[in-house]
């Protein structure tokens, strides 16, 4: 049987109820005191008539405010729910006393051990884990957590090893034994492929809260599926590099690399280089070098900024697309390459294709599976989101709890265009939570260039009427989007019109692919 007493912190009223049991002539077998005002008693099942003059007895002390049954005591609680968590955990798992002694194991060392739960407690661990002395190591000064390899039935395991740590009354902690986890090879690969696969919804690090940028991702993890050259469109700081590499974790190439070359950053002898590599003996150089072609081999070349490569790369670009080979530097042979490319862009390839800046055949080869990715300021309920994301970030990194963002400061980004998308917002979140000293980011510490909240579409010599204005911005939007979406039933989808609907205004304001070089 087992008691639970609420009662008041007094002093001698645990001793007033142990006089009860005495006169009772009650065998106690275990008594425990929590710091919330209750004892716990156990003790044998008596008759039910003793048990109706006992409870009354109890509930007369002065301070007594409660007494009921209990199914268990709290220890007896937490013993079991250890022993289940044992259970199921497919490890061996050793409890030790501070002499290195095994006082408890979980069923899968028996099962390796082949031996009964008797003929295992009180060895010597050491009889059984080579390879680190854990006796020798309970005895040390400075007892800390350890992760050792050591050899366990002839078979290496890397083991956990943690102290059991109990506090004194002065405060000091006992060590009172340890806690010895062991996960063989096989083990740690699984659970490592198993990390792997769940990193495959790499697009889970994507803040879409957004319908817009919630469609965006659908559309990409479609894209990653596939193995066509991709491009990504979108202002600068949007996340193109992030979208690009989540295809890449979310393919079939996610095994080789994801290999990055920013097209508008270096010369182009030296990007010919970086992208094709060089035979031994060329350009003066003795040894060869291999090119990010060959080095991404079985993965995904991300080519950033394409718009700034030059019109001497982009045949040599093309040549790659269309027959899967490429020579390098200085060699007469070709090699046959099996790597994905994926473009981005913050410019209008379609208009440069247009100026004669951008190689025609080139683009339509990239241009395969498109995809735009939205500013900042067209989703903004993604905004806020993504600073409470980014603070958490920082603060871990500056060993700081993370500060909370005020009413103010939250309109205020909410409300700012952020010209800079996604990066400008971590950059600032960064630079406020870095100088900030209290617990509350407040507007005054967010520190951006003046930027109008209200992007204007009508020019400032505006002179004509409001229909006007409206069909010129409509005709401007359908001749951006048309080289990305080059049939009506493409660019319908993408502005939710119907077919009807967008074949008409093509055809109202002269739009095809005579006018815009499709």
């Amino acid at each position: 049987m087992r008691l639970e007493i609420s009662c008041q912190d007094r002093l001698g009223i645990t001793q007033d109820v142990l006089d009860i049991l005495v006169s009772h002539q009650i065998d106690l077998r275990g008594i425990e005191i929590d710091e919330v005002g209750k004892i716990y008693l156990n003790f044998p099942t008596i008759k039910f008539e003793d048990f109706q003059h006992l409870m009354p007895k109890i509930r007369k002390i002065a301070g007594i405010e409660d007494v009921k049954t209990t199914a268990f005591m709290p220890i007896e609680r937490e013993q079991n729910q250890l022993k289940a968590l044992l259970k199921t955990l497919p490890d061996p798992v050793f409890s030790v006393d501070p002499k290195g002694r095994i006082i408890l194991v979980n069923d899968e060392v028996l099962n390796q051990l082949d031996k009964n739960k008797s003929e295992i407690l009180g060895e010597e661990i050491g009889d059984y884990i080579k390879g680190f002395n854990i006796s020798r190591w309970l005895e040390g000064k400075n007892v800390s957590a350890q992760v050792q390899r050591i050899r366990f039935l002839e078979q290496d395991y890397l083991a956990d090893i943690l102290p059991v740590m109990i506090p004194d009354l002065g405060g000091a902690n006992i060590v009172a034994g340890a806690v010895v986890m062991l996960k063989s090879e096989l083990r740690l690969g699984q659970q490592l492929t198993v990390f792997h696969q769940a990193s495959l919804d790499s697009f889970i690090s994507v803040q879409a809260q957004s319908k817009l940028m919630k469609k965006v991702i659908a559309e990409a993890k479609r894209m990653a599926e596939l193995d066509g050259p991709m491009i990504i469109f979108g202002e600068t700081g949007t996340g193109k590099e992030l979208i690009a590499k989540a295809c890449h974790e979310a393919s079939r190439r996610c095994g080789g690399q994801f290999l990055i070359l920013n097209c508008g950053s270096i010369p182009d002898d030296v990007i010919e280089n970086e992208l094709f590599g060089r035979a031994p003996g060329s350009v003066g150089q003795t040894q060869g070098k291999a090119g990010l072609l060959e080095l991404a081999q079985g993965g995904t070349l991300f080519l950033d900024e394409i718009a700034e490569m030059s019109t001497q790369l982009q045949v040599k670009l093309l040549h790659v697309l269309q027959n899967n080979s490429y020579r390098r530097t200085g060699e007469n042979t070709d090699k046959i390459v099996d790597v994905r490319i994926i473009c981005s862009t913050q410019q209008d390839l379609g208009k440069l294709v247009q100026q004669g800046q951008f190689r025609e055949d080139l683009y339509y080869r990239l241009n395969v599976l498109g995809l735009v990715l939205p500013p900042l300021r067209e989703r903004k309920s993604d905004i806020l989101p993504l600073a409470e994301r980014f603070l958490k970030q920082h603060s871990l990194k500056l060993g700081r709890r993370a500060p909370k963002l005020s009413k103010a400061c939250n309109d205020y980004i909410l409300a700012y265009p952020w010209p800079g998308n996604v990066r400008q917002l971590e950059n600032a979140l960064y630079r406020a939570v870095s100088l900030l000293e209290g617990n509350e980011l407040e507007k005054e510490h967010i520190r951006v260039p003046s930027c109008s909240t209200v992007t204007s579409f009508v020019a400032e010599e505006f002179t004509g009427n409001l229909d006007e204005e409206v069909k010129r911005y409509e005709k401007d939007i359908l001749a951006r989007l048309y080289p990305s979406f080059p049939s009506t039933r493409q660019l319908a989808k993408k502005l939710g019109l119907s077919h009807t609907a967008v074949a008409n205004k093509l055809r109202e304001y002269g739009i095809n692919k005579h006018t815009v070089n499709i």
